[in-house]
């Protein structure tokens, strides 16, 4: 039976951080649905890109469709989480039924992937979080550490079932930790 991985996103989602892991798992033979926090059905992503600002630069990339809306996700459902950065986790962690989807994935020691900004989407659920390592993009600092989760200055950490990364140029290591997670999962 197949594996199945949900990526939780919405607009403004890192072009890079949800295309190469949507693709990758689909290689691996998983059943993968991408969830937005309404039943809109293409997401528009962004592209971020580290030239000469002190920050990091943005364009628009291409769409993705979402395949269902974050209310008609049951998580038991799902054998793993894929949670990637850009500007969306500020807003998907605001839905109403972000918290009680990934909070399952804490609480059953499911498989779960975080890059980048995907560590402002956790702050919802401290409970879950509090006391774990991660990484994320440095200027998450603030709201890992708030959160009550150590802070680890590394591109590329795993505490457990938690894998999380700094940016997307770190995810072939995020990928190759992750995809021997869900393959080794029951």
């Amino acid at each position: 039976m197949s594996k199945k991985v949900l990526i939780l996103t919405g607009d403004a989602v890192e072009a890079l951080e949800v295309y190469y892991p949507y693709y990758r798992c689909l290689e691996e033979g998983y059943e993968v649905v991408i969830a937005s926090p309404t039943d809109k059905k293409v997401l528009a992503t962004v592209v971020h890109d580290f030239e000469d600002w002190q920050t990091f630069t943005e364009k628009k990339g291409y769409n993705i469709e979402a395949h269902a809306s974050f209310e008609n996700i049951n998580p038991e459902e799902f054998d793993a989480l894929i949670i990637p950065g850009g500007r969306a986790p500020e807003h998907i962690r605001l839905h109403k039924d972000f918290a009680r989807i990934a909070s399952h994935f804490f609480k059953q020691d499911k498989p779960i992937m975080i890059l980048c900004h995907a560590s402002q989407a956790l702050s919802v659920i401290a409970d879950e979080i509090k006391g774990r390592e991660m990484t994320a993009y440095f200027a998450c600092r603030p709201e890992v550490e708030a959160a009550g989760a150590k802070y680890i200055e590394t591109r590329f950490h795993v505490d457990r079932n938690l894998v999380s990364g700094h940016a997307w140029n770190d995810l072939p290591q995020l990928m190759k930790e992750f995809i021997k997670q869900v393959n080794a999962a029951n």
